[in-house]
């Protein structure tokens, strides 16, 4: 199964600090090898703002192109609106960009690689799975 890969996983990756002790980078880097990686435009925005520095910002602009992305559809959009309410509904706040993940890995059947614990309390109520770590120790 392909894999969405979301914000936090990507921050972690890309760090220049701690990355070869840590057991969620092993199961990134092999999903990469893979080619199991996959990635939604919201999520290359979220990995590339903030950025201050525009050799830094075009650099990580240009290793992400090796990533293509899924193309959105307006189904993608009412579907998060849904799981958005759906949530809601009961208690559970997220952000739009987290209900899209999850919209677009349940319309593909891709497993969700993240480090968010919302998205934890998002699959008591919608129909998603979640990346389980391998390389745990």
């Amino acid at each position: 199964m392909d894999v969405l890969v979301d914000t936090s996983i990507w921050s972690l990756a890309l760090r220049r600090n701690d990355q070869h002790s840590n057991p969620i980078l092993k199961d990134f880097k092999q999903l990469v090898f893979d080619t199991r990686v996959q990635i939604i435009g919201p999520i290359r925005q979220e990995i590339l703002s903030g950025i201050s520095h525009q050799e830094q910002f075009v650099t990580l602009k240009e290793k992400l192109k090796v990533f293509e992305d899924i193309k959105l559809v307006s189904q993608d959009y009412e579907t998060a609106a849904e799981m958005f309410n759906t949530c809601r509904k009961k208690g559970v706040q997220g952000s739009h960009v987290d209900f899209l993940i999850c919209a677009v890995a349940n319309s593909y059947e891709l497993s969700i690689f993240t480090s968010d614990n919302d998205f934890k309390h998002y699959k008591k109520y919608l129909p998603i799975t979640l990346y389980e770590f391998k390389n745990e120790n």
